[in-house]
């Protein structure tokens, strides 16, 4: 195994608590690299206006791929509030910074694997095992937001019809970037043996948006005749998900239905314990837990570091280290089975650091 170069970025909250559970694991199952501190997270934006600084991006280009943690997020006012006072008045506006790393690098998949461990007291039905590709980089968290409409704006009819005084966002979705998020979709399940890839979309209301996804999924699903494609509409969909979520194996969507698909689906497996993510781009990665910084547990050792513990076993995994990768798993799915260590969510005692040392000498 070669020794990679890892930027690691706990973030905020619990997130260097989680990580740090996930650093045990990883060296119980004899993963080595060096893995790099990044400055990432509130504190940055409070002191430097910046979540994501410059030197972080810097470090990001230099490594192999990235792990990140947690990260807080308050909406423009309040964070403005909280800017370091030397820092108020210069027209700084907070924006996510696993957001904007999504969109400098490229990082166009957002892949959330849902599966229902045996044995999980939290799993809605048991056998579940959904994939969910979530457009990463366009939509509508491309963050062109306007407090009102621009006077620029008013010349266009269908503007007319809106409020002098409303705000508006903007939905951005290109043919080609969906293209390429329902071949990655397409791609995943013919290398893992997928039966059925669904593309999900509100076409019927979103015409322009979702028809240009909606016609980019069925030119690349006519390109994979050994796979059952269909199409559903996002709100339809969070119905049959939960009434039947065996009928679903890989879901492709836009990004704000991924944002919400994705969550709903992990809590058919546990929630958000073991909710997590790779942010994949042709050369470039960043895994991450999917939970928030939760800072009222921060410092506590409570809160779940499976789903972190998860994200690590996928980041090296996409590194091409696959025993290692299925190690890890399968210590995770032999401790959520026998049950004898579990965190709060799942109903036991546990801590966080209990439960990442389970895992670690079941690895080991």
């Amino acid at each position: 195994m070669r020794k990679y170069r890892v930027a690691w970025l706990p973030g905020d909250g619990v997130g260097k608590e989680v990580c740090d559970a996930a650093r045990l694991v990883l060296d119980a199952a004899g993963f080595e690299a060096d893995y790099l501190d990044g400055d990432i997270g509130w504190e940055f934006w409070r002191t430097e206006g910046d979540a994501l600084p410059p030197r972080t991006l810097d470090q990001l280009r230099s490594t192999d791929c990235a792990f990140f943690g947690a990260i807080t997020s308050k909406p423009v006012a309040e964070a403005a509030r909280e800017l370091a006072p030397e820092l108020r008045g210069q027209g700084l506006t907070y924006r996510s910074p696993i957001v904007r790393m999504r969109q400098v690098l490229d990082l166009y998949i957002c892949l959330r694997p849902c599966r229902a461990f045996r044995g999980n007291p939290l799993n809605y039905r048991e056998d579940i095992d959904l994939v969910v590709f979530r457009e990463n980089t366009e939509g509508m968290y491309i963050g062109v937001e306007f407090p009102k409409v621009p006077e620029s704006f008013r010349a266009e009819p269908a503007m007319k019809r809106i409020p002098v005084d409303a705000a508006i966002s903007i939905r951005s979705v290109t043919r080609e970037a969906s293209r390429r998020i329902v071949e990655a979709a397409f791609q995943y399940a013919v290398k893992n043996g997928r039966r059925k890839v669904t593309a999900v979309h509100k076409a019927n209301v979103l015409r322009a948006t979702c028809g240009v996804f909606l016609e980019a999924a069925q030119e690349v699903a006519a390109r994979y005749p050994e796979i059952q494609f269909d199409t559903a509409n996002v709100d339809a969909m969070g119905m049959w998900l939960l009434k039947n979520p065996r009928n679903y194996d890989v879901i492709v969507t836009t990004n704000l239905f991924g944002d919400i698909l994705s969550d709903l689906c992990a809590q058919l497996v546990g929630g958000m314990g073991f909710a997590y993510s790779g942010n994949i781009g042709e050369k470039y990665a960043v895994f991450e837990p999917t939970h928030g910084s939760a800072p009222k547990y921060a410092g506590l050792n409570k809160v779940n570091p499976l789903a972190t513990i998860l994200a690590a076993k996928m980041m090296v995994e996409w590194l091409g280290e696959t025993e290692v990768a299925r190690n890890i798993e399968g210590a995770v799915a032999d401790v959520i089975e026998r049950g004898a260590v579990r965190t709060y969510d799942m109903g036991g005692e546990a801590g966080t650091v209990e439960m990442a040392r389970a895992v670690a000498a079941e690895v080991g």
